[in-house]
């Protein structure tokens, strides 16, 4: 009975978490994201495809352009962009060959509902509610977040594919079915034809 008591007593004075430690601990878990390589590019051949954090960083710069485009709050399409693949830091990014043998859905949401569990009370709230309304895809701000992922996808496969990359033509099948709004699909119609590599040409001018 006095070891009973004594677990009990324990049990009620555990320590609340320390809320600024577990921001710290989330932001060097978000740092992970910048060495987890994003698997679908290995099963086109490419040995060192982009990081997770890199592809989210551009699919942010993207879903804000979108927004603009969209009229949408471009605030609410980079934060659902920003941590819609935070769950990675855990579980690691898993191709679609994966996917269809895994149920990797539940784990993702059981990975972020860890995550989030000891945040700032606000923030816990904000990012819980960013990642509910990325997944049930009925705002049109999810829907530009959306496609921003896909786009940018889209952007890198062309990207690899005019360095060489010949495998990485077969995203261009699938992928783009799967854009909603107009200001992306019509941009897909032009990264089609376009050189990835013109930007840098007009700046720089070769002498000869």
């Amino acid at each position: 009975m006095k070891k009973e008591k004594k677990k009990q007593v324990k049990a009620g004075t555990q320590k609340k978490p320390d809320e600024i430690v577990a921001a710290l601990d989330f932001f060097a878990e978000a740092g992970l994201l910048k060495r987890i390589k994003r698997s679908g590019w290995w099963v086109a051949g490419i040995d060192e495809p982009e990081s997770v954090a890199e592809h989210s960083f551009r699919t942010a710069v993207m879903g804000f352009y979108l927004a603009y485009l969209e009229d949408v709050d471009p605030l609410k399409v980079i934060s659902m962009t920003l941590f819609n693949d935070i769950h990675e830091s855990r579980i690691n990014d898993l191709h679609k060959m994966g996917h269809y043998y895994i149920d990797f859905k539940d784990a993702e949401k059981k990975v972020f509902k860890d995550q989030v569990e000891n945040l700032d009370k606000k923030v816990k709230k904000a990012l819980e509610g960013f990642r509910q309304d990325y997944d049930e895809q009925e705002t049109k701000e999810s829907i530009v977040a959306r496609d921003a992922d896909i786009l940018e996808c889209l952007i890198q496969a062309k990207e690899y594919y005019d360095h060489g990359h010949q495998g990485a033509r077969l995203f261009f099948d699938k992928a783009p079915d799967y854009l909603k709004t107009k200001s992306a699909r019509k941009m897909w119609q032009k990264i089609k034809k376009w050189d990835s590599s013109h930007w840098w040409q007009d700046i720089v001018k070769f002498e000869r």
